[in-house]
């Protein structure tokens, strides 16, 4: 398996900073998302202070951007850090995308299929494998003269990966993509009962093999070895978890797992500000499922049990706050990425 950590919005300097500090330590590579900052810039720099590391966006916003758009930086990107680069798309929920950035979003999996088959459309146009034509329900492209079309490079073969949660989307990536970002809150029997038999089904519909398709897998890993020294990933992935499984989009989780009726409790004391009664709620047992919490010496055991075999990459997502906590758990990262790669 591979070991990345998830990057958080940041200046210019410390993502180059964190990279190299990063590639230093036996990390993988970095994802970056895009929430309050888009990551082009960050990745693009952090990728030049750090040649060997590996970088995702995880994810892109795709629906606010013209597949011609997504296609391009891509390209660039991929150029530029020497195929070092692969493209994380995701539909965001549809308040977002149509309140925050003023797009149109209709039923997410049919327009992301559309979305990503117009991407492919535009990187074999870059290739020279034949003219721009991309004539689907969403998207239709057309036009792309000979200076408009981007140089050819040596690092074509760019990844395109989706985030997914439920079975439509997740099919689609089965079809699609190269790669699916599994959600953040997930349980092993999601991954093992919902997840992978979507995907086989996605991909068998188009004579793929579903081994082919990486699972990019962010995990709540909190280290530590007190639980003084513990409580504050504990209490940031209660209340993450808290947040997603009041939506339905994710709570169906809790009920799979017999804890039927928590996302409505999650969704109440979420509507009346009650952070403390949301945390309360999401008990140990269940934190279990969503997260792993061990002392250092155990934690990269406990992802290689985890996750190997099923994981391609796993990401830490508490893990740079860790490190600005404490510098001194950059250290005890890197023996868990070598012990995690190693394996």
């Amino acid at each position: 398996m591979e070991f990345d950590l998830m990057a958080r919005a940041s200046t210019w300097e410390h993502s180059a900073d964190l990279a190299r500090r990063l590639e230093d330590a036996g990390f993988s590579g970095i994802l970056m998302t895009e929430g309050s900052q888009v990551p082009w810039a960050s990745i693009a720099i952090a990728a030049t202070a750090a040649p060997k590391l590996q970088f995702s966006t995880g994810i892109a916003v795709a629906f606010p951007r013209s597949p011609m758009m997504s296609a391009q930086v891509a390209w660039e990107m991929a150029a530029n850090t020497k195929g070092r680069f692969r493209l994380g798309l995701g539909s965001q929920v549809k308040a977002h995308v149509t309140r925050r950035y003023a797009s149109v979003f209709d039923r997410p999996a049919p327009q992301m299929k559309d979305y990503l088959q117009a991407v492919r459309a535009c990187l074999k146009a870059f290739r020279r494998e034949g003219p721009l034509q991309h004539d689907g329900p969403y998207y239709q492209l057309s036009l792309l003269p000979e200076n408009w079309t981007p140089a050819r490079h040596d690092y074509e073969d760019i990844k395109l990966d989706i985030s997914a949660v439920g079975p439509y989307m997740t099919r689609v990536a089965g079809e699609l993509a190269d790669g699916v970002h599994v959600h953040p809150m997930h349980s092993m029997p999601y991954i093992q009962n919902r997840l992978l038999p979507n995907l086989a089904q996605g991909a068998a519909r188009v004579g793929r093999d579903p081994a082919d398709i990486d699972l990019i897998v962010p995990v709540f890993a909190i280290a530590g070895d007190s639980p003084e020294e513990r409580d504050w990933g504990v209490l940031r992935a209660k209340t993450q978890i808290g947040f997603y499984g009041a939506t339905p989009n994710y709570a169906f989780q809790f009920d799979d797992l017999g804890y039927e009726g928590m996302r409505e409790q999650l969704r109440d004391h979420m509507r009346a500000g009650d952070n403390d009664a949301i945390v309360a709620l999401i008990s140990d047992e269940i934190l279990d499922h969503f997260a792993l919490v061990a002392p250092w010496d155990d934690m990269a055991d406990k992802l290689i049990e985890r996750y190997r075999g099923t994981a391609s990459r796993v990401v830490m997502y508490l893990a740079e706050e860790s490190i600005r906590q404490n510098p001194d758990n950059l250290g005890k990262w890197s023996e868990i990425a070598r012990a995690v790669r190693a394996a």
